[in-house]
């Protein structure tokens, strides 16, 4: 893309360092800093690596806490055409070792407080890269060797910026490489949702190696909002920070939250600043239905007051569909696959190329996950997809039919199973564990399965155990799924 159509994170913060000079970026302990100056150490950042020979798609691995020299660390990245992954600092030695060897980043910066010796160990078993102790004074070292004069080099907007690890579904997790287009647009969603602008002030009070905390981070930036940075949840900490800061927007659980206000029962802290944007879209309907793979959101409650589906409308950024195991679009209300496309969608996999096209097969990002779209055009999420069922010419998903039994008040856990059937190709089988006390026949959990979905979907047949057992398949005769040998 040409420079005079395109938009890059780091343009993003040049622009800042001349619109914002003096608007405070990044509060991190006691060092507060201004756009112009985090320009400025990103520029010395970008120079310095670049004279250690770290380009174009290279990768920079985070392996630390919550600290303001990510943020710089993802803009240098920016501003070299290279790419930033935060990663799990509460990973094993071996877990992080898997990281490191699939990666093969050419700069780890990490931390020795709480994760000296992990980082060590996984250092060991993958040796190779610049390795740069952020709290020990490598990292100030190498920003204040570099130039301040801003490289320019350039950079396609379509360019991986972010990668981000997912959970290990699959047995192993992988990377979503996400875009400057992509995280961009997500924080012009989010900052609508949020109102969130120049004097949104948000603590970065959640681990920020997951998408769904670092997006506020990225959309308070994009808004030359002030982001303040804690290395962990520590709630007299919090309490402190968004008393000094007055902190208008913050990632914090209920069970920090609670914390939170046993620590203040006396009032000592002025917490009131963060009922400052109570009147917010995302305030008064948060949640909605995304993944890594789009940076977090694909569709906002906050887009669907009134709406049948309780995970809200699509992202105007984005096209949803529901689809079956053929890609043909299901009628509304039935249950599919949900597939998105549009510039909020990953670049693919690193290193995963057979899985980066199965899931982008037929032009649409298929997510493994299950939904349905309600008759007003909202999505209700399912739930993830799990091996498909096959009963004649229809197809049911496990998952549909566990949540189902699950809503009957004598059912404490529940396993769906396809058992091979000659007449219909497999039938469909409940493993059901019982609440202590409670009863419930096999016609009881069919029959509340018959009044809740399709009647084809319901159980023929219902198993009692006192547990679901590791293996459902092997325990209870399953077998015969589609698209197995």
């Amino acid at each position: 893309m040409s420079p005079l159509h395109g938009l890059t994170l780091g343009d993003v913060l040049r622009e800042h360092a001349r619109s914002w000079p003096t608007q405070v970026a990044t509060v991190d302990g006691p060092t507060r800093t201004d756009y112009a100056a985090l320009d400025a150490r990103v520029n010395r950042l970008a120079s310095a690596l670049r004279a250690q020979g770290v380009g174009a798609g290279d990768r920079l691995v985070w392996l630390g806490q919550n600290s303001a020299r990510l943020l710089e660390c993802l803009l240098a990245a920016a501003k070299l055409g290279a790419a930033c992954c935060p990663v799990n600092w509460r990973q094993t030695a071996d877990e992080l070792t898997f990281v490191l060897d699939d990666l093969s980043p050419a700069v780890v910066v990490w931390q020795d407080a709480e994760i000296g010796d992990t980082a060590r160990a996984a250092r060991a078993r993958v040796p190779g890269g610049l390795w740069l102790q952020h709290d020990g004074g490598e990292y100030d070292a190498l920003v204040a060797a570099g130039s301040p004069d801003d490289l320019d080099i350039a950079v396609d907007p379509s360019d991986s910026v972010l990668f981000m690890y997912t959970a290990a579904f699959s047995g192993r997790p992988n990377a979503a490489m996400l875009s400057h287009t992509a995280l961009i647009g997500q924080a012009l969603v989010i900052g609508r949702l949020a109102d969130i602008d120049s004097t949104y002030v948000y603590l970065n009070s959640g681990p920020l190696f997951h998408i769904a905390t670092f997006f506020s981070t990225l959309a308070t930036f994009l808004h030359a909002g002030t982001n303040v940075f804690t290395p962990r949840v520590d709630a007299e900490e919090l309490c402190r920070l968004i008393d000094a800061e007055h902190c208008n927007g913050a990632f914090l659980m209920p069970p920090t939250r609670k914390q939170m206000k046993q620590v203040n029962a006396d009032g000592r802290y002025d917490l009131s600043s963060l009922k400052a944007r109570a009147h917010a879209l995302w305030e008064q309907r948060p949640g909605g239905y995304g993944q890594t793979e789009v940076v977090g959101m694909l569709t906002f409650a906050a887009f669907g007051e009134g709406a049948l589906g309780d995970f809200g409308r699509t992202s105007p950024l984005m096209q949803l569909r529901i689809v079956d195991p053929d890609d043909h679009d299901v009628p509304a209300g039935e249950v599919g696959e949900i597939a998105c496309r549009g510039p909020l969608v990953m670049n693919g996999y690193w290193n995963r190329p057979d899985e980066t096209a199965h899931r982008f097969r037929n032009g649409w990002h298929h997510t493994n996950d299950l939904g349905r779209r309600e008759p007003d055009g909202s999505i209700t999420f399912v739930g993830p997809k799990t091996r498909l069922i096959k009963s004649a010419a229809e197809n049911i998903y496990p998952v549909e039919v566990e949540n189902c039994i699950r809503g009957h008040p004598a059912v404490a856990a529940c396993a769906v199973i396809g058992v091979p059937d000659p007449t219909w190709t497999q039938t469909v089988v409940a493993i059901v564990v019982l609440r202590d006390g409670e009863h419930a026949t096999a016609d009881d959990i069919i029959d509340h399965c018959r009044a809740h979905i399709a009647s084809y979907k319901k159980p023929r047949r219902v198993e009692f155990a006192d547990a679901i057992p590791p293996d459902p398949d092997a325990a209870f005769g399953g077998g015969g799924y589609p698209g197995t040998a």
